[in-house]
């Protein structure tokens, strides 16, 4: 079996998946079939009232992962399942994915349970945006992000502090975007 990507309609990955799923159960191929995974990660979001919560943000929306064995019969299984597009590949052809990037997206959908595992802060800001200090010593000034740091949720912003450029850390939470 070999891991596959396939393009999907767009916020609707998990209806897909498992209406896959159900197909696949119905069908006497469930042999040729492995894991489906929609492709997640846990990210700290931030409410209006500063409340933190971790919500589940898809990797690659309009996509899923399929572990399968490809022959006619499970090729027509998976495209004529409702919302599914087609493999991606080329020339028609499914390609499969590397041994890498599967490692890769596996272990972030599946951390290791021994490693210490802290979800990124949902930083909605990007270098070079304009915002604004909303909250703190440098309430009511404007400047340009610089840096991000979603790790630890802050972000570098660069004020004009008596004419001179002026780098100051702040929680993502103190600015906001003109």
């Amino acid at each position: 079996m070999q891991w596959y990507i396939l393009k999907v309609a767009f916020n609707r990955e998990d209806t897909i998946r498992e209406a896959l799923e159900k197909r696949i159960k119905l069908s006497n191929l469930k042999k040729c079939f492995g894991e489906i995974l929609v492709p997640t990660e846990d990210v700290v979001e931030f409410t209006r009232a500063g409340k933190r919560r971790v919500v589940k943000r898809k990797l690659y929306p309009g996509y899923l992962m399929i572990q399968m064995v490809i022959n006619d019969d499970t090729w027509f299984l998976v495209r004529e399942t409702p919302g599914i597009g087609d493999f991606t590949g080329t020339y028609g052809k499914p390609t499969p994915m590397s041994d890498l990037d599967v490692e890769r997206i596996i272990k972030l959908v599946h951390p290791d349970v021994n490693e210490e595992h802290v979800p990124k802060t949902s930083i909605p800001f990007r270098s070079g945006d304009r915002v604004r200090v909303k909250e703190g010593n440098f309430q009511s000034l404007e400047g340009d992000v610089d840096r991000i740091d979603e790790a630890n949720g802050r972000v570098t912003v660069i004020i004009n502090i008596f004419g001179r450029s002026t780098p100051v850390e702040l929680d993502h939470w103190q600015i906001e975007l003109l």
